[in-house]
């Protein structure tokens, strides 16, 4: 059977985990490194819509997307039937050995795609981290600068110099220090959370922010700012309104880059193809990977073709960056995107999920918060007023993985619930997994 042919209904028929899975896991754990977590240890089978399918028969209600990478769905006939149709030509060449046009194809749908109508250049990796990791190379080596600019709640990758740029020490950095040097925080503006409360929050954080660049790192020292348009990881946290472009009107005025790590919000996730669409902020350079390929391995920076050209012959470059098989899946990805409206779609499932989401909130004093643009949107959970309160969550993942819901936290503090269906889901089990999560919240 097709991955277009599974069941889109839950269907519950072990415990979760079952059988079959609980006996791979026991195999995992003398053959995988015990580093390597797993959200919900069922092993997949096939998976396709808004259905992942176990080995032991179980159907669940996918509100993960791999983490935001499946945004066209699992499996889609489009992008199989192009990758295999690479596959059978040739598998690798590495494009700095014999290049392919493949990888030219997806260059130019990027610079195409991406915000801005200036003259771009792009090239192509393996993965967000290493995304991101250039971007930085480029900008310090167009500018001749060394200092970076991230934010709290920050999530850039496992890399060296992106565990530096994150902000979370456990799980993500903790006893892999020391990490690269030059790299400085500055208050993120995280509305719920911010001390004068939401509506004095984007100007304020954005003072506090260019307050600390400029006396205690020197704008001239500066390379590049990076953030997340929507932070991930940090908890799905959306800057108060008027943070961003006060941030890319100082960048621009002294010279600095400024680089959108869009890796878990680009291609349609929050209702625009990229969310530095939604206060038309144009970036210098843009990250990209999770949904560019359908569920393949690829990444990209995209940016201003003079800084993209700065960078000296063989400088930027990788053996596997941009395989062909993953450029032909990103071409088709992309069709799907566009062909199919996937940003309306991501509308649309933002609203449903946030009507219900805010009635959750007027229902459950344990909600102290929901946010989030389309298919991205997250609910903190709080205690004695806005305590964080991960013990809620972990609660409230048990219940929904037991019952056939695939859910992911999030968030510096542990108590976010963060949601990202595919973007090809039915509204009935939309409706289905939030039944779900309602029943995981009233069991308190």
């Amino acid at each position: 059977m097709a991955a277009t042919e599974v069941v889109q209904s839950r269907r519950i028929v072990t415990e979760i985990p079952g059988p079959k899975s609980r006996a791979i896991q026991k195999r995992r754990s003398s053959a995988v490194a015990q580093g390597v977590g797993s959200v919900l240890p069922v092993y997949v089978e096939r998976a396709g819509g808004g259905i992942v399918e176990d080995i032991d028969g179980n159907s669940l209600i996918d509100f993960g997307s791999g983490i935001a990478v499946t945004n066209v769905g699992n499996a889609d006939p489009r992008v199989v039937e192009r990758a295999a149709e690479q596959l059978a030509r040739f598998t690798h060449t590495c494009f700095m050995v014999n290049p392919y046009e493949a990888y030219v194809d997806v260059c130019e749908a990027l610079n195409r795609v991406t915000p801005g109508d200036h003259e771009k250049r792009s090239i192509l990796l393996n993965s967000g981290a290493e995304a991101v990791e250039n971007a930085v190379k480029i900008a310090r080596s167009a500018t001749g600068r060394q200092a970076v600019v991230v934010f709290d709640h920050a999530y850039h990758g496992r890399t060296n110099l992106t565990m530096g740029l994150t902000a979370k020490n456990m799980p993500y950095k903790h006893g892999f220090g020391p990490f690269a040097g030059e790299i400085h925080r500055m208050p993120m503006a995280y509305a719920y959370r911010w001390p004068t409360g939401p509506d004095n929050c984007g100007p304020e954080a954005a003072a506090a922010a260019i307050d600390q660049i400029v006396k205690q790192v020197g704008t001239e020292n500066v390379a590049a700012m990076v953030i997340e348009p929507i932070q991930g990881e940090g908890g799905f946290i959306e800057p108060a309104p008027g943070f961003l472009p006060a941030l890319v009107e100082f960048c621009r005025a002294n010279g600095i880059v400024f680089v959108a790590d869009e890796v878990q919000t680009g291609f349609a996730r929050t209702g625009d193809m990229f969310a530095c669409d939604h206060e038309g902020i144009v970036p210098d350079l843009i990250t990209t990977a999770k949904g560019i390929a359908g569920g393949l391995p690829l990444a990209a920076v995209t940016g201003r073709a003079e800084l993209m050209d700065a960078v000296h012959g063989g400088g930027l470059g990788g053996t596997y960056g941009g395989n062909p098989a993953a450029c032909a899946a990103a071409l088709a990805a992309l069709e799907a995107i566009e062909s199919d409206d996937l940003t309306g779609r991501a509308r649309e499932i933002g609203e449903l999920m946030l009507d219900r989401l805010n009635a959750f909130a007027d229902k459950f004093d344990v909600v102290g918060d929901v946010r989030g643009r389309g298919a991205m949107v997250a609910i903190e959970l709080v205690k004695d007023g806005k305590e964080p309160n991960p013990e809620a969550v972990a609660q409230v993942l048990k219940h929904c993985h037991a019952r056939g819901l695939i859910l992911l936290s999030a968030g510096t503090y542990g108590n976010v619930i963060r949601m990202l269906p595919p973007l090809v889901i039915g509204d009935e089990l939309l409706r289905e997994g939030l039944d779900i999560l309602e029943e995981a919240l009233a069991g308190l």
